[in-house]
């Protein structure tokens, strides 16, 4: 693993700071999967003897078994973007009409999904999607193709409708939400699949048509553009060509599932790309506050990946539900570091990385 650097506790910023016991029921989601995998085994068997543990008695566990690995940029630098998201609430209903035209579309049947490892393994996780032309696999329809009808088989794939296209545009990216229906249920939906082809920022294409500027252009800037601009939102929209497909999960009470298959924490869970990071691991993040100076030095776990999260230190903050998170999400854009903490016998670390 060349882009760990073997660092101390003491290297950590804020490490005697942060109340780690409000960390410690996000942990355990993670070894509810980890404690599959031989590399987790016993690290998670060990935190089953702790019961609503205090701060220092998680500092002694995560001394005693783990060990910080700080993580690097393919390049060797040490510094990377930290975004964040949440969960949203849209208002919706199961059926369409004038107020609920906008569709969340369930997956495909004609979606190929081509695992390339099969073929070649030196391309492990690396995937392709696309559709049969003949006897040919060529791209999956756009967002462009599919909001104009060139998509012959998402007729009928529609889970529920919106009433407001730059609302749902916003629930693509943050990956799952909730739906406000009509008769005063709520209806949870995540990310089920996406049509492959790569996101593209809304918010760069805005910055760079010299509509707004950098400062201008976070989620609520987009949205406020968009509102200004109804004629223009089509146009806006079909910039990012990627297309999220989604699916009805249970309304339970708890966060949303991650990529990891346990349910994200407020301001505990992060996403990352998981060609850099383990899914599931303890991580410290070392960032600032949305739009702020003021630190932010945190245990987080690594149980979310996302489209637009690419490079070793790379961190999407997932800083929970409702319109307050919202805020705070569509306002961070700072600049962070990581630190990976993995099990003192983990395998790939006995030859000395």
């Amino acid at each position: 693993m060349p882009w760990l650097k073997r660092a101390d506790w003491g290297d950590l910023p804020g490490w005697r700071n942060d109340d780690l016991a409000r960390a410690w029921p996000a942990l355990q989601q993670s070894c509810k999967t980890l404690r599959n995998q031989s590399a987790w085994q016993a690290t998670c068997r060990a935190s089953d003897a702790l019961s609503n543990p205090s701060t220092e008695s998680v500092q002694d566990f995560l001394e005693t078994w783990f060990a910080p690995h700080q993580i690097q940029q393919s390049d060797g630098s040490l510094e990377g973007l930290v975004t964040g998201y949440y969960e949203p609430l849209l208002r919706g209903s199961r059926t369409r009409s004038g107020k609920y035209r906008f569709p969340l579309y369930g997956p495909p049947d004609d979606l190929l999904i081509v695992d390339l490892a099969a073929l070649y393994p030196e391309l492990k996780n690396q995937r392709v999607r696309g559709r049969l032309e003949g006897n040919k696999v060529v791209p999956y329809y756009s967002r462009a193709e599919l909001s104009s009808g060139k998509a012959p088989r998402v007729a009928g794939k529609e889970i529920a409708w919106a009433d407001d296209p730059i609302e749902l545009f916003f629930l693509e990216i943050q990956g799952s939400g909730r739906l406000q229906l009509e008769n005063g249920d709520v209806m949870r939906v995540g990310y089920a699949n996406q049509n492959g082809h790569p996101y593209k920022s809304a918010g760069k294409w805005l910055i760079e048509k010299g509509e707004l500027t950098a400062a201008q252009a976070s989620m609520q800037g987009i949205k406020d553009w968009a509102r200004r601009n109804p004629e223009r939102l089509s146009e806006l929209l079909n910039t990012n060509p990627s297309q999220v497909f989604f699916r009805e999960l249970p309304n339970n009470g708890n966060g949303p599932l991650g990529a990891l298959g346990v349910p994200l924490t407020g301001e505990r869970s992060i996403a990352v790309d998981p060609r850099g990071m383990p899914l599931g691991a303890p991580v410290w993040l070392a960032t600032t506050q949305p739009n702020s100076s003021e630190p932010l030095n945190r245990l987080m776990l690594a149980q979310d990946t996302g489209g637009a999260i690419r490079g070793n230190v790379r961190v999407d903050f997932f800083w929970g539900f409702g319109e307050e998170a919202g805020k705070k999400a569509g306002a961070m854009k700072q600049k962070g570091r990581m630190w990976v903490l993995l099990p003192k016998d983990y395998p790939l670390l006995r030859n000395g990385n």
